[in-house]
């Protein structure tokens, strides 16, 4: 009788059911609310802030700080999960965000405050972009429309109750518990991610791209600097370090692509950019970052100042914004799983986009709130069409094994929109709030000292203890400094709506990423699959394959 072994089994791949799709969904949507409700949260207690800490004139660096560190880390956390796995980087991710919050809110001052914000977003960029490649592992390009609804409407819902909780925060309690909230936050994200977030991890093949990863690091840092300290009224675009911090940009940019020429395994592939849909789609999402992100980030402010409403209120009245994104998100999602029709939709979101800023450049004091709730409305739905369609689009343009480098590097440039426009349309609005509110003071009688730190230390709520006049100057010098910067932001947007007209449609993919990949099936082998029997030989030589004697054993002889 001649004996069989059963061939050494292999790892065998997850098995993605509809139930294990939605417990996944689960932990990414912890990890995403406690992301999206910091972005938010911080708008309108931002004037609050600045002035209890003594930073007006930096006041745009609380957002850009946040926004450079999330695009700093977005390309490395895209790339190290495509080699190591996600599960184990989002954990992190959330970890560090939430040691970043606590920083936040234990700042003796405002250059601590900032350094907090910068490692909340070393963990945020994190977040995000995990969160978007792990859905594009687990479900099919054809049905994530359906679960880009349920994340729209996350988005929409932290987007309204972040400016309203910092609203209330700011006006019942401190401008602390902004950062405060996310400690619980964190801590029941970790734990659901945790037990939830049940992935494979991997052993790098290749050796990781740390060459390119700092020389991206040091691109991006002196891009973000170049245009704060050329906006900078202390240093402006004739001063010698601005133009030094330009050179060592390039030179750092030049090495960026020489070294991922060169890389086995670059941490932003290069052969990404040969594909036409990939570059329109990331196009589009740069720009959109410029326009979009400096509206958002100044809205409520101009709201809380310029109108006269209180930091609550202010919150509240973003409402009509986000409740315009979430219709347009969902909808959308809902509409290219049914069609598998996506070209419409970047389209009909840039035109309303850039309709709405056109109407934003009237803003005044003088507004009707209900106006300005209409014109945050089309915003908003015009935001809804663009946001989660692109990320779809360059996700089903490339191979499985690039979704996360892709997603990631398709987010990096928005970032870099969204940090450029914060920090050049940011240093266009407070260099000249900073001036107007100079002038208020010095009108009233304050010496230009005395002016100087009025304006540095300006809190929204002394405004109703401040003379007539003094108040009325005020709200006219946030009015004047903000509304014509949309005028701006708008070229962006029509170019965004060119760049729409030139996305090509494909069908959309019907295989998640990991079951591309081979990592995980859809469906379990039928019951009554038999092992493949081998040799005993065979066996040996499949344990021990480099030993020369089992090899010329298992040879048939004549």
């Amino acid at each position: 009788m001649t004996s069989t072994l059963t061939a050494p089994p292999k790892s065998s791949p997850m098995l993605l059911d509809k139930r294990r799709i939605w417990v996944i969904f689960s932990a990414l949507l912890a990890g995403m609310l406690l992301a999206s409700l910091d972005q938010t949260i911080v708008s309108t207690a931002l004037p609050t802030i600045v002035g209890k800490l003594g930073g007006v004139e930096h006041q745009a660096w609380v957002t850009t700080a946040y926004l450079l560190a999330t695009t700093l880390v977005m390309p490395i956390y895209g790339k190290l999960g495509d080699i190591l796995g996600r599960r184990r980087l989002f954990l992190f991710a959330i970890a560090i965000f939430t040691l970043g919050s606590a920083g936040a809110a234990f700042s003796g001052s405002f250059w601590a405050f900032i350094a907090s914000r910068a490692v909340q977003g070393l963990g945020g960029g994190g977040m995000m972009i995990l969160s978007q490649a792990i859905i594009a592992d687990i479900v099919p390009a054809k049905d994530r429309g359906k679960y880009m609804g349920p994340l729209g409407a996350l988005f929409g819902i932290s987007a309204v109750a972040g400016p309203l909780l910092g609203g209330l925060f700011v006006d019942h309690l401190t401008w602390e518990w902004c950062f405060y909230i996310n400690l619980p936050i964190g801590l029941i994200a970790f734990a659901v991610a945790y037990f939830a977030l049940k992935l494979p991890n991997k052993r790098p093949e290749r050796k990781i791209d740390f060459a390119g990863i700092v020389a991206l690091s040091l691109a991006t840092t002196g891009l973000i600097f170049f245009t704060d300290f050329g906006g900078n009224a202390t240093f402006g675009w004739g001063s010698p370090i601005t133009w030094l911090i330009f050179a060592g940009m390039a030179v750092a940019a030049i090495a960026f692509v020489a070294i991922e020429r060169r890389a086995d395994d670059p941490v932003m592939p290069l052969s990404l950019f040969r594909s036409r849909i990939f570059v329109n789609a990331t196009a589009i999402g740069f720009v959109l970052g410029l326009g979009m992100f400096a509206a958002l980030a100044f809205l409520p402010t101009f709201l809380q100042m310029s109108s006269g409403a209180s930091a609550a209120a202010s919150g509240l009245l973003m409402l009509p914004l986000m409740g315009g994104l979430m219709i347009t998100a969902i909808g959308s999602g809902i509409a290219i799983s049914k069609t598998g029709k996506y070209r419409i939709y970047p389209i009909v979101g840039s035109a309303l986009t850039a309709g709405a800023l056109v109407w934003m450049t009237t803003l005044a004091a003088s507004t009707p709130i209900w106006l300005v709730c209409v014109m945050m409305f089309i915003f908003g739905l015009g935001l809804g069409c663009i946001m989660q369609v692109i990320v779809l689009i360059v996700q089903n343009s490339v191979p499985p094994q690039d979704i996360g480098a892709a997603t990631s590097t398709n987010n990096y440039f928005r970032e870099v929109g969204a940090s450029l426009g914060v920090a050049i349309f940011g240093s266009i609005f407070t260099t000249k709030l900073a001036s107007n509110l100079q002038g208020v003071f010095t009108a009233a009688g304050a010496s230009p000292e005395q002016a100087g730190k009025a304006s540095a230390s300006l809190d929204p709520s002394v405004m109703n203890s401040l003379p007539g006049p003094v108040r009325d100057g005020i709200v006219t010098a946030y009015a004047d400094s903000l509304a014509p910067v949309f005028w701006y932001l708008l070229p962006f947007m029509v170019i965004a709506l060119i760049l729409a007209f030139f996305i090509k449609q494909i069908p959309l993919s019907d295989v998640s990423g990991m079951v591309a990949r081979g990592e995980a099936v859809t469906s379990l082998p039928e019951p009554d699959a038999q092992p493949e029997e081998i040799s005993p030989a065979e066996a040996l030589i499949n344990e021990r394959p480099e030993d020369p004697r089992l090899l010329a054993a298992s040879e048939p002889r004549g």
